[in-house]
C-alpha cells in the first residue's frame, strides 16, 4: 500500500483511528499490533504515536472530549449557575444529543464488546477516569465560586457517570430495546444528581 502524507495532521489522526478501529472490531484489540495499524494506515509505527501515547487511546479516543466538557461544565457555565447543575446540564445534554460518551448509540454495542474482551482497554478506561477525576477537582480547586468539597464532589460524580455509563452498556450488549435502555439510562442519571445535590454539593 502506497504511504499517505505523514504531516496530514488531522486527516491522519483519522485515518489511523478509522483503520485501528476496524482492525479492532473486526479481530479483537489484542489481536492487532500498532504496526499493522500503521501499515494498513499507510504511515509509520512513529507516526501513530506522534498522534497516541499508547495503543490504547487508538480506541479509546474520547477522552479529550471528556475533559472539555468537564473543564467546559466549570469554566463556562453563566455567573448565576452554580457547578452541579451546570454537569447536570452537560450530561443531559450528551443525553438528549446520543452523543458517543452517552453509550446510548447502538453502534457502541461492538465497541463495548471489544473493550469487555480486552484487559487493556478495561485497565485503560480505568485509569481515564481517573485522570478526568483529578481534571474535574482541580478545575473546581481552581473556581472561587465554588465552596465545596470539590475532591468529593469530582469522585463522586465520575464514578456515579461510570457507573451509569457501564449499566447502559450492559444492557446495550444484552439487546435491549433503545426506548428501554435510554428511559434507564436518563433515570439513574436524575438519581445520580438527586444524590449529588443532597450528599455532597455543598
Amino acid at each position: 500500500m502506497p504511504r499517505t502524507s505523514e504531516r496530514g495532521g488531522p486527516q491522519t489522526r483519522a485515518r489511523i483511528l478509522e483503520v485501528a478501529n476496524r482492525l479492532f472490531l473486526e479481530r479483537g484489540y489484542e489481536a492487532v499490533t500498532v504496526a499493522e495499524v500503521a501499515r494498513e494506515a499507510g504511515v509509520s509505527s512513529v507516526t501513530v504515536f506522534n498522534h497516541f501515547a499508547r495503543k490504547e487511546d487508538l480506541f479509546l479516543d474520547r477522552a479529550a472530549d471528556a475533559t472539555d466538557l468537564l473543564r467546559a461544565a466549570v469554566r463556562d457555565r453563566a455567573p448565576d449557575v452554580d457547578v452541579l447543575t451546570s454537569l447536570q446540564d452537560m450530561a443531559f445534554r450528551v443525553f438528549d444529543e446520543r452523543a458517543p460518551l452517552s453509550g446510548l448509540s447502538v453502534r457502541s454495542v461492538p465497541f463495548f464488546r471489544t473493550i469487555a474482551g480486552s484487559p487493556a482497554l478495561i485497565a485503560r478506561a480505568r485509569a481515564i477516569g481517573a485522570e478526568l477525576q483529578t481534571t474535574l477537582a482541580d478545575e473546581l480547586s481552581q473556581d472561587p465560586d465554588f465552596d465545596g468539597d470539590g475532591v468529593l464532589l469530582a469522585a463522586f460524580f465520575i464514578a456515579g457517570y461510570s457507573a451509569v455509563l457501564v449499566e447502559t452498556a450492559r444492557r446495550r450488549v444484552e439487546g435491549e430495546s433503545d426506548k428501554a435502555v435510554a428511559k434507564d439510562h436518563r433515570a439513574r442519571l436524575e438519581r445520580l444528581f438527586t444524590a449529588l445535590r443532597d450528599g455532597v454539593a455543598h
